[in-house]
């Protein structure tokens, strides 16, 4: 349980809910996400110091968009409508909403028309804004001022100083917003006051010092997966309880190059944790032999990974606490308390009544993926490790198209290590989101020395993205992607043929399968 002061984001189904919390937590403030419906008598319980409204698809005026009780106003906390969240504050507090003449869509350019405002200290009188809205407000509430304007939208901000209530009808959060940033950094400092007390190295200090209180001289069993999530967890639980931690590394033998090896050596030497690997490799390959779909192979490999696990377990004795990687993103996703289900997270919901444990330690519930990086690297993990590439459970079987054979795997395995060091060798590994190699099921003639070639096509696919809910192709240099297609199809056997992936999500999907 986190101590800090926090900001709560309330969320009305905006597609940038997340990225908010994550804008507010960037100027070191504790910020967690409720859904609307969550009663105020519930909220005030929690001493938030702002509360935060978030967009939405929804038109106020309808009957059965989400609103909130009047009382969420009154509680004198500071709020933030933004977007549907700053419709809603006026069409509650008796001002007036309606269609726009034209809607607003992207960048567009917003004047503050009130330089005392606190929301707009240091803001430019004129800057670009991101709006993306058909309704707006058209008559302020009583005891609201006008603050902003644009072209299309005459009241594109507004305030209740008095009241502590703010609103904006453009996205502060995002960064096509110039000036959203500082926007939000008033709303935190001079209007809701806080400290900035939300620091990794606090969280790290608290967080070993509640697992130690909650584990005492117990034993806790991790599922270790190497990748950034599971890895963070698992040296954080070490360094509160020690040997009392144990984990199981299941290698399903399609890891990418050697991966195998870097998270023994990491967690074994650097870190001296109890960790049992088991090289499953063969038997996960007789299990796929002909299997060619996409989702049997992620069948497979998941029912494997648990049965292995189990196994694995069952010869360790009684194991009192299971530690899971979860993370913000995954509990927010699954719809964990009030909030809507976008999609499920398997390690999220509670414990299941058959495996046997007293209790889950999830000690990176609260944050997001770019925070457990911070943890990651205060604890001294390698940055190769911290700042590894978002992987699939199934690994690189979604990554070979048609069936996997252990030649295959190989070639896979040499063409993607090339690729991936040509990225961070051009400095380029931080700021493309993902990238890997592809092996398709694709061959073609080719001409190698003086002979005919028949061999396989390899793609490669790099994106960039927030949120990984959309996503655009990286526009990586065409010298990196000409020294990566050189040395792939001089260094990998049977491969003749690069390709570079140019499509965005949608109507792709990151993976291939």
């Amino acid at each position: 349980m986190v101590n800090n002061e926090a900001v709560l984001v309330l969320d009305f189904g905006g597609q940038y809910c997340q990225l908010i919390a994550r804008r507010v937590r960037e100027c070191s403030v504790y910020c967690e996400i409720k859904s609307y419906k969550t009663p105020v008598k519930e909220l005030a319980k929690k001493n938030y110091k702002g509360i935060i409204l978030t967009g939405g698809p929804n038109s106020v005026y309808d009957e059965k968009s989400p609103h909130c009780e009047k009382a969420l106003f009154e509680m004198g906390v500071p709020v933030l409508g933004i977007c549907y969240g700053a419709q809603l504050m006026a069409y509650t507090l008796d001002g007036k909403v309606g269609g726009c003449e034209v809607s607003e869509y992207g960048k567009t350019e917003f004047s503050v028309t009130d330089a005392e405002s606190p929301l707009f200290q240091q803001v430019p009188k004129t800057s670009a804004c991101w709006m993306s809205h058909t309704d707006r407000i058209t008559e302020v509430p009583a005891g609201f001022r006008v603050t902003a304007d644009s072209k299309s939208c005459p009241i594109s901000a507004m305030e209740n100083p008095e009241q502590k209530l703010y609103a904006v009808q453009f996205h502060p959060e995002v960064q096509h917003t110039e000036f959203g940033q500082q926007i939000l950094k008033n709303f935190l400092f001079n209007i809701c006051e806080c400290k900035g007390d939300w620091v990794m190295s606090s969280f790290i200090e608290q967080t070993i010092q509640e697992i130690q209180e909650k584990v005492g001289n117990k034993k806790v069993l991790c599922a270790l997966s190497g990748g950034v999530d599971s890895s963070v967890a698992a040296v954080l639980v070490h360094k509160a309880i020690g040997k009392n931690l144990t984990c199981i590394f299941v290698d399903h033998g399609m890891l990418r190059k050697d991966e195998g090896d870097q998270v023994e050596t990491i967690f074994r030497k650097q870190f001296d944790m109890n960790l049992i690997r088991v090289n499953a490799g063969e038997q996960f390959l007789r299990k796929l032999q002909g299997v060619t779909d996409p989702e049997k192979k992620r069948k497979i490999i998941g029912e494997g990974f648990i049965r292995t696990f189990e196994a694995e377990s069952r010869k360790l004795g009684k194991m009192d606490f299971l530690c899971q990687g979860t993370i913000y993103p995954d509990v927010v996703e699954s719809g964990v308390g009030n909030s809507a289900t976008i999609k499920s997270h398997h390690n999220v919901g509670g414990l299941p009544e058959d495996v046997g444990f007293e209790g889950i330690i999830e000690p990176l519930r609260d944050l997001f993926k770019d925070e457990v990086r911070e943890v990651g690297t205060q604890l001294g993990i390698p940055e190769n490790l911290v700042w590894r590439q978002p992987f699939p459970g199934p690994g690189l079987a979604i990554r070979i198209l048609g069936e996997i054979t252990a030649e295959k795997i190989a070639t896979l395995q040499d063409a993607d290590a090339i690729f991936r060091e040509e990225v961070a060798n051009a400095g380029l590994n931080k700021k493309i989101s993902q990238y890997f190699a592809v092996l398709t099921n694709m061959r073609s003639v080719g001409v190698m020395g003086d002979g005919r070639t028949y061999d396989y096509t390899v793609a490669l696919r790099g994106v960039a993205t927030s949120d990984f809910m959309t996503a655009d192709w990286a526009r990586i240099p065409y010298d990196v992607l000409e020294k990566s297609s050189e040395r792939i199809i001089n260094e990998v056997k049977g491969v003749n043929r690069v390709v570079y992936d140019i499509t965005s999500k949608p109507p792709a999907t990151i993976e291939w399968e």
